[in-house]
């Protein structure tokens, strides 16, 4: 179980704040994801529950262990993945599990059961450089490494950065056989559409978690009208639709906006002030929230 309470840390001698009094606790064969953008201070706060990192105040307890005193017994108990890859470039993938696995005093027989389905896809190339393996097959030797020494709590932060959607797919299927082993399990994502994945997210914004819950929770407790518009010259249509008065929010996703309105008005009403301004081929359509909707709407009321 983690345990934590009014967690700050500021850098630059106060001068920018990292965490602003976070509080959460995650139960035990949980998987908890910490869901925002770059910066928000995931990175932050999950160095602090490594150990890595001291807090400015706040408290911070893994499975009974304090970070701060107890780091000790924390670094036993938990396996960190971090945001960047940091095995040893230059030593095959047998050596650095080797390695992790000797710093730990286990060996790799005897927890291979804890890594066999992610080990076995990376098997094959045991004997080449990591540095020369691919985004998603480094991901994978750095989990395994995580793993070796059989951890109660897992700490991932933005493990699928960067990696191709396949793969991303099989790292939560991984996660999912993970769970099913009572393992504890911390992830943070900026990617909003893997909140699904997970039995509880918190959506952080500038060092603060301004909403937590299941992700339907998240999602049930969305109050807008919300209506996806799609059309040509995305970006001029963007900026008309910001334009008209009984639109509240607009946001680009992917090749669509996504607009928040006012109760009453019309889709006719908003194709006909559209074509109007030259926007002949529009498709205007009420939809249902995404996490990532959530996000936004969230992050909207905090600055209003």
């Amino acid at each position: 179980m983690i345990e934590v309470k009014d967690l700050y840390k500021s850098y630059a001698k106060g001068k920018v704040n990292a965490l602003n009094g976070i509080t959460f606790s995650v139960e035990e064969g949980e998987v908890f994801g910490v869901i925002g953008p770059d910066g928000a201070g995931k990175s932050s706060l999950f160095r602090i529950l490594a150990s890595l990192l001291l807090p400015d105040s706040g408290i911070a307890v893994m499975n009974g262990h304090d970070v701060v005193k107890d780091y000790r017994k924390v670094r036993q108990i938990i396996g960190y993945m971090p945001g960047r890859f940091s095995l040893y470039q230059d030593l095959s993938v047998e050596e650095n599990l080797t390695f992790f696995a000797t710093l730990f005093n286990t060996t790799i027989e005897e927890n291979y059961h804890l890594i066999k389905d992610i080990y076995q896809q990376i098997e094959p190339f045991k004997r080449r450089r990591a540095g020369a393996l691919s985004g998603g097959m480094k991901q994978k030797l750095a989990l395994s490494c995580a793993l070796i020494h059989k951890p109660e709590i897992l700490i991932l932060d933005e493990p699928t950065t960067g990696v191709d959607p396949v793969s991303r797919k099989e790292f939560w299927d991984m996660l999912g056989r993970l769970k099913e082993q009572g393992i504890t399990i911390l992830v943070s994502t900026a990617y909003m559409d893997e909140a699904s994945r997970c039995d509880r997210i918190a959506l952080i914004r500038e060092g603060e978690f301004i909403a937590s819950d299941t992700p339907q929770g998240i999602i049930d407790n969305y109050a807008d009208i919300l209506w996806s518009v799609e059309g040509t010259r995305m970006s001029a249509l963007l900026s008309a639709l910001r334009d008209h008065a009984a639109v509240k929010t607009s946001f680009a996703f992917g090749d669509k906006i996504h607009i928040t309105v006012t109760e009453g008005l019309q889709a006719g009403e908003l194709k006909q002030y559209l074509a109007e301004k030259e926007f002949g081929d529009v498709r205007i359509a009420p939809i249902k929230p995404t996490v990532e909707d959530c996000f936004m709407a969230l992050t909207n009321e905090s600055y209003e």
